[in-house]
């Protein structure tokens, strides 16, 4: 027990000078648990294992404070003075201190951040995003719908005149957004600026067919920071202003290269995929964080848009009420969380992205969950395996959301588009986890 880490009487929210955390912690088989959260309050801010000499009066003053403990429900409540954080407005530098080296510890069994809470006096130090769902959709022209998306298939192999044709099958079929798959980079048969040349002109085909505007959304995540930059540089003089996102795997790359591409290209959509995160936020992990916690901090990083999940709706694993809540927590100006309703004080929204498994006949259910019309969806397989096709498989999608819009159930509608009948004969009867939501 390091008991300078436990204050039951502490008001967490006084001054604003904390950032809160609620970990749901398993102490190691004859550990105390109250002992152990001053342990863990230790490791991710002042201390280490024992007492140290060196000590001040005004290092102990920012400690990180176990202020409440729900042993029987194992939850742990901790305030983070956020002055212990590196200037700038680092995201990184907070999980490093927040879900750190609190994973290594060898006295527990599990730990994992569940929620967190940002006082407005921290939130002014950090970015949030600069682009937004508004500004997408002001470009695209859309007002009272989602974004519909897809994801280039295969997840790689094409060669650049290919890859732009399955883009321009989709845009042409009544896509709005296309997407590279998070693996695609720069690869041999694939050449980066090769592919960005081809890509701009399927979308010029695509919006003289079809009289709408196109976005495609570029994966800039490399190994350094030059490459970084000379792709997205690239990218920057080929593409039209507003016609182009950045990618960044932003638990793979960093979080580091999410707020480098967010203070570089503040005028670019930033859209963050989270490739790698099951590895922590999955709910059986005993260690890790909560999607909703992961959701954020992207949104305290900058993130334009970022991936929430699909409610249990797609492929994925995740809840509905986890998924949701991430939704609302990237999205909206105020947030309910768990154990914290989170105001983001005029912080811009991040929009929530939608993939994993889904398809036409799952718009409906899954925007009637997420309760708002701002978010992308970005339908891979569930549209490239239509039996008509890729450029079909768009025009299906798109007459599913004009059927949601329209309040019109979605088998009446299909009376009259054909594409969308293709859709729900092959998608309804294909995958078990569309059945339930076709009634």
């Amino acid at each position: 027990m390091q008991e300078e880490y436990l204050n039951f009487d502490l008001d967490p929210y006084k001054d604003g000078k904390y950032m809160l955390t609620v970990f749901r912690m398993e102490p190691s088989d004859g550990e105390d648990f109250v002992g152990e959260a001053t342990e863990v309050a230790a490791e991710s801010s002042t201390g280490s294992n024992l007492r140290v000499s060196t000590a001040t009066a005004f290092s102990d003053d920012l400690d990180a404070i176990v202020y409440k403990v729900d042993e029987e429900k194992k939850l742990v409540w901790m305030a983070c003075p956020w002055r212990i954080f590196d200037r700038g407005g680092n995201v990184q530098n907070i999980l490093t201190y927040v879900i750190g080296n609190v994973f290594g510890m060898s006295t527990l069994k599990g730990l994992k951040a569940l929620d967190c809470w940002f006082p407005k006096e921290m939130l002014e130090h950090y970015d949030g995003p600069a682009t937004t769902i508004q500004d997408l959709k002001a470009y695209l022209g859309i007002k009272d719908r989602p974004v519909l998306g897809t994801i280039v298939k295969p997840k790689i192999g094409l060669k650049p005149d290919e890859f732009a044709e399955v883009c321009y099958q989709f845009w042409s079929g009544g896509g709005d957004f296309v997407k590279f798959d998070e693996p695609q980079a720069d690869q041999d048969f694939c050449p980066m600026k090769e592919v960005v040349d081809a890509i701009r002109k399927a979308m010029d085909r695509a919006e003289e067919v079809t009289g709408d505007k196109k976005v495609m959304s570029f994966n800039i995540s490399s190994a350094d920071f030059a490459t970084m930059k000379e792709r997205a540089e690239y990218i920057k003089s080929v593409m039209k202003p507003g016609s182009y996102a950045f990618l960044v795997d932003g638990i793979t790359a960093g979080w580091s290269a999410v707020q480098t591409a967010r203070r570089e290209w503040p005028e670019v959509f930033l859209h963050f995929h989270r490739a790698g995160h099951g590895a922590l936020t999955r709910p059986e992990n005993a260690f890790g964080c909560s999607v909703p916690f992961m959701t954020k901090f992207g949104r305290l990083a900058g993130a334009s848009a970022m991936h929430t999940g699909t409610a249990g709706i797609g492929k994925m694993a995740g809840t509905i009420d986890e998924d949701i809540t991430a939704a609302h927590q990237a999205l909206f100006p105020k947030s309910e969380g768990d154990f914290f309703e989170q105001d983001w004080y005029g912080m811009k929204g991040m929009c929530p992205i939608a993939s994993g498994g889904l398809n036409p006949v799952l718009l409906k259910p899954f925007a009637d969950a997420v309760g708002t019309t701002d978010f992308i969806t970005t339908m891979g397989g569930g549209v490239h395996s239509h039996p008509g096709g890729t450029a079909k498989g768009a025009t299906a999608l798109r007459q599913a959301c004009d059927a949601w819009v329209a309040g019109i159930d979605l088998q009446e509608y299909a009376k009259d588009h054909e594409e969308l009948a293709q859709a729900i004969e092959f998608y309804g009867g294909k995958f078990d986890y569309t059945r339930k939501y076709l009634t």
